[in-house]
């Protein structure tokens, strides 16, 4: 089973937890494009969902294949959101923002009631911070920001480059007109006390640790998908 069928898999595990009528929300990143993909076929048959998009990427995937929307004014409380992530540990805490969505996702993800992360094995592990932990920030005083961040990271012995995530010949930007600041910790031992610190820093929009709110996450494999609750 290569990388891209273990996403399917995944994606169907979900699909099986949405429920007709569902308001829903919709992830962004290529794990949620399969999800996306298989709810627009139960959708052409019949299958009612009101569905709120993470990101214009996924917006723009949903309005290609029919799958309807709503924006998050009109449906601020949601049942349920489905996304992927870049990380998950065995306590369910995620990093996400790897597709640069995180700010979007995180307000979509604590308007739902439940939250469930789809993933293949390679995303799971014990300590948090392989992957680079993305963090938005404010373009003005973004230097300023990055040093806070900096100041932070020292205080709890984390260390690794702080670089603006660049996208062809500038900066990436996101959807909401952010920076993108990708820190490289290589592991967070204590995931609530940094984000709790990078949460204080006036300039930080938001940032890619996801603590507390995925309820479940289904994670395939060679073997197939089962379902990591958390530890």
């Amino acid at each position: 089973m290569d990388a891209r069928q273990m996403k399917i898999k995944a994606a169907e595990a979900a699909l099986a937890y949405v429920e007709d009528g569902m308001r829903l929300g919709i992830g962004t990143g290529s794990t949620a494009e399969e999800f996306v993909r298989l709810l627009a076929e139960k959708v052409a048959g019949g299958f009612r969902i009101e569905g709120v998009p993470t990101s214009e990427r996924t917006a723009r995937l949903c309005l290609e294949l029919g799958v309807p929307l709503k924006s998050l004014d009109e449906l601020p409380e949601l049942d349920l959101t489905v996304d992927g992530a870049d990380e998950v540990d065995r306590k369910l805490r995620l990093i996400k923002g790897g597709g640069g969505a995180l700010l979007r996702e995180k307000i979509v993800a604590s308007a739902s009631e439940r939250m469930i992360v789809i993933a293949d094995e390679s995303k799971v592990v014990d300590v948090l911070g392989a992957f680079k932990l993305p963090i938005e920030v404010n373009p003005f005083g973004q230097f300023a920001t990055r040093i806070a961040i900096e100041k932070v990271a020292s205080r709890l012995g984390l260390t690794g480059d702080i670089v603006v995530r660049a996208s062809g010949d500038g900066p990436f930007m996101t959807d909401g007109g952010h920076l993108i600041l990708d820190a490289s910790f290589g592991r967070i031992p204590d995931a609530e006390a940094l984000a709790s610190e990078l949460n204080a820093i006036p300039g930080v929009v938001e940032h890619g640790l996801f603590i507390g709110i995925a309820t479940l996450a289904i994670i395939a494999g060679p073997s197939g998908a089962r379902v990591l609750t958390a530890a």
